[in-house]
């Protein structure tokens, strides 16, 4: 049990981030390209930007209450986990939309109030699963340092913390200053290799200063540690953290913590439709089974159950039965283990 005794009565995972609504469009590789997207990364733009974008396309969107950590709490909250967010919501329909829908997913919503426009995201999905995002923050990047208190993080177990934070330094530091007064061990997901390329300096100091757990995709880590080998990566990785993971796709994940790399296979049965939150939701299986007693490699198989069911749909949110099916599958195979890659870190 990682966590430990000091944590037994402690199960509440806070998630700290961008209040976003998301847009979500399937669309073709020559939209895209018009656009001026990096594929698989993501722009900041403004509203109008988006709303001529939208204009553009022939395709009807569908609106879910996003952003990369509140995705990841309402997933816990979806597993039966308690679960708070911390952020900043704008005025009109989408500030309702998404607070409504926080709760309704069995997220307490802790939402400062801004007279801005609520943010929100365009994700155009392509053929191949790929989502390019445009990102208008809005109200959320409003948020300041001095609202992020130790009262946010009360009775914390982890304050998950997405890694679009570090575009303000000042307010990230304040969070996880914030979230260690408080006793929670921090978790930073690097969202994208975007962010990471853009403060790599800054990122290291703060992950070796403050964050327990480290959790990244391929790209972010290459991005990171300069390492394309996925068992390199992971052990680079864990020089800065307790816990590392890597997730890599189709391909599974790695989960490293003191001299050991665990290897955890995916579940792959249908081609994905769509890849959107497939990393928010691995983290939510991943921090559920962390502040509920489960081993490493148990919490690598929820991660890779609910980044499987995300990847069904278009969204990143799973729908009832989806949950459902994760739930059977973990009745079932709540005892199985991921497979030890080495005893020792590679030389």
């Amino acid at each position: 049990m990682f966590l430990g005794q000091k944590f037994k009565n402690r199960k509440l995972v806070v998630g700290v981030g961008s209040a976003l609504v998301d847009i979500l469009v399937r669309e073709d590789d020559d939209f895209l390209q018009k656009t001026g997207a990096i594929k698989g990364g993501m722009k900041y733009v403004d509203k109008e930007f988006i709303e001529l974008t939208m204009s553009q396309t022939s395709k009807k969107p569908t609106m879910v209450p996003g952003g990369s950590s509140c995705n990841t709490v309402i997933g816990i909250g979806k597993l039966g986990g308690h679960t708070r967010f911390v952020g900043k919501r704008g005025k009109g329909k989408l500030g309702g939309f998404f607070e409504t829908n926080l709760r309704k997913n069995n997220v307490d919503p802790v939402l400062f109030k801004s007279s801005s426009f609520t943010g929100r995201v365009l994700s155009i999905i392509t053929h191949d699963a790929q989502r390019s995002m445009f990102t208008f923050l809005g109200a959320s990047s409003e948020t300041q340092p001095e609202e992020i208190t130790k009262k946010c993080f009360e009775n914390a177990a982890i304050v998950h913390m997405e890694g679009y934070l570090l575009f303000n330094e000042d307010l990230i530091l304040a969070a996880l200053t914030a979230a260690k007064e408080a006793g929670a061990l921090v978790s930073l997901d690097l969202a994208s290799f975007t962010v990471v390329e853009e403060s790599k300096v800054f990122l290291k100091k703060i992950v070796k200063d403050f964050v327990d757990i480290l959790l990244a995709n391929e790209d972010e880590a290459l991005a990171f540690t300069g390492y394309s080998d996925e068992i390199k990566a992971t052990d680079s990785l864990s020089e800065y953290t307790q816990i590392a993971a890597l997730k890599v796709g189709a391909r599974g994940s790695y989960i490293a913590h003191g001299d050991k790399i665990i290897k955890i296979e995916p579940m792959v049965r249908d081609i994905a439709v769509d890849t959107t939150g497939a990393g928010d939701l691995w983290a939510s299986g991943f921090l559920f089974g962390l502040v509920n007693g489960y081993s490493l490699e148990q919490c690598g198989n929820l991660g890779s159950a609910c980044g499987y069911e995300v990847c069904q749909v278009v969204g990143a949110n799973i729908p009832e039965q989806g949950w459902q099916r994760i739930k059977k599958y973990w009745r079932n195979h709540d005892k199985k283990k991921g497979v030890p890659i080495s005893e020792k870190r590679p030389e």
